[in-house]
């Protein structure tokens, strides 16, 4: 019995490292880029493109990687998609113009979807009982927000002392030790082979719908929201998003059968991450922009500032979070992040052109530590619905939404804050205090963002079947 828990243990190592892994590779590359730019001659519009170039196919095939981890088999999809992630960081670190870079940026995207698809699916088969799962749940959650947290801390370390290759040269040792760690550990498993599911067309429709969404999204900023660009683009992938659901609807093998949807959990806990993260993430990317743009902090002294942050969201994930959603459920601790998260966005409100981080941007960063209850129980809630043939695909879903929400919520906040900036300056207001204005606005969005997640986690989602009742106390430790 000792050994099928160390096992079991050793394969939530496994998984966390490979989810720390994707999300710091998304934030690490921000604070190298002049670096590279100047290295490797890139434009100013083409910069873009080293984060894009990764977003695009890491939310794009993340909904059909899910589904096929079902049917060819979960650990095969894990160890191919850590094998292709490896592979392509070296390419990223030896890139020597900028089309290889991206290129590489690309397959690293290819990678990380693959692997990261089916995660949670493999997580919630190690770990059947709830108090359990929710232990788990709450480690691989706290890996996720610390790569999301840290990254630009380490992506200034590595550049500043090493060279920027070294941002993913990185990958290379952790995703070697994973593959190898990852052989053993991870339960064999065959899937239900692709006669259960191999829906071609669907994969077509969908695959191309997100991808083109992603894209679209992320390009909102240059071209804005009511141009051609973006409409036609836009009016394209919810037509193709469209022509799959129908698809999926008739198909006698659909790629991603429409019963896992009927669960309230299921469809609340996507929705609400989608509206959360669409709010939170852009607190990272716009609290940064302001504390560089407005306060002067640089790239390394913006990293420590928002520690605090990380500090806490890596505290309640790992430390509380399992213990209180035992103990409440995981619908009321939703609820308690939510709220934490409201309260941080709405101080932020309040910024200035020479704002105070101990008396302004602190308390804030505090309260963001609301993250680390709110991200275990969606995850908690969102799985509670997945049967053991559809767990790959559910997580797919589940990390589709993730990407997508945070996608929209940097495109549409950072598009109304340039614009309401926009707005100040031709008003004759002088730069720093425009640029105040505009993440003032942003973060009131934010705020409405999150209340919204609030509205759904308080009228759709409910407590998961198996869920102990609040009064029953919780029999794992942390």
């Amino acid at each position: 019995m000792s050994n099928v828990l160390n096992s079991r243990w050793t394969a939530l190592g496994v998984l966390s490292a490979t989810g720390l892994m994707t999300v710091l590779d998304g934030s690490i590359v921000t604070v190298a880029m002049p670096a590279i730019q100047r290295d490797l001659d890139f434009s100013a519009a083409g910069l873009s493109w080293i984060v894009n170039a990764y977003l695009i196919p890491f939310g794009g095939l993340l909904l059909l990687a899910g589904r096929l981890g079902d049917l060819i088999g979960r650990r095969a999809m894990f160890l191919a998609g850590n094998a292709v992630f490896t592979a392509a960081s070296v390419l990223a670190g030896a890139a020597s113009d900028a089309g290889l870079l991206i290129a590489a940026r690309f397959l690293q995207g290819v990678g990380s979807a693959l692997a990261s698809a089916v995660v949670l699916g493999i997580l919630v088969t190690l770990f059947t009982e709830p108090a359990e799962r929710g232990k788990a749940i709450a480690i691989f959650s706290f890996t996720g927000a610390a790569g999301a947290s840290i990254g630009q801390v380490v992506g200034g370390v590595l550049t500043d002392a090493l060279s920027w290759p070294w941002i993913f040269f990185i990958n290379v040792p952790i995703g070697l030790v994973t593959i190898l760690l990852a052989l053993p550990a991870l339960p064999a498993d065959r899937g239900a082979g692709l006669s259960a599911g191999a829906d071609v067309i669907g994969a077509l429709l969908v695959t191309s719908g997100l991808m083109l969404g992603i894209y679209t999204i992320v390009k909102v900023e240059e071209y804005g929201w009511l141009a051609a660009h973006t409409l036609g683009l836009g009016a394209l992938s919810i037509a193709l998003l469209g022509g799959f659901v129908a698809r999926q609807a008739t198909a006698k093998a659909p790629l991603m059968p429409l019963r896992i949807l009927r669960s309230r959990n299921v469809a609340g806990a996507n929705l609400a991450q989608m509206l959360s993260l669409s709010g939170m993430f852009a607190f990272q990317v716009l609290v940064a922009l302001y504390m560089q743009r407005v306060l002067g902090y640089g790239a390394l002294e913006t990293g420590l500032a928002m520690l605090p942050a990380a500090v806490g969201i890596g505290t309640l994930s790992l430390f509380v979070s399992a213990r209180v959603i035992a103990r409440f459920g995981a619908r009321t601790v939703l609820v308690a992040g939510l709220v934490l998260l409201v309260a941080a966005m709405l101080l932020l409100t309040r910024i200035t052109v020479d704002t105070g981080y101990l008396t302004h941007l602190l308390p804030p960063m505090l309260l963001i530590a609301g993250g680390g209850l709110m991200l275990p129980a969606l995850a908690t809630l969102a799985m509670s619905g997945a049967q053991d043939s559809d767990a790959g695909l559910t997580s797919g879903l589940f990390n589709t939404t993730q990407q997508v929400g945070m996608a929209v919520g940097v495109a549409v906040l950072s598009t109304m804050a340039a614009s309401r900036t926009g707005e100040l300056l031709a008003a004759g207001a002088g730069e720093a205090a425009a640029l105040t204005g505009g993440y003032r606005l942003a973060f009131g969005i934010s705020a409405g963002l999150l209340v919204a997640a609030l509205v759904v986690a308080l009228t759709v989602l409910r407590r998961p079947a198996g869920e102990p009742a609040s009064e029953v106390r919780p029999s794992v430790t942390v």
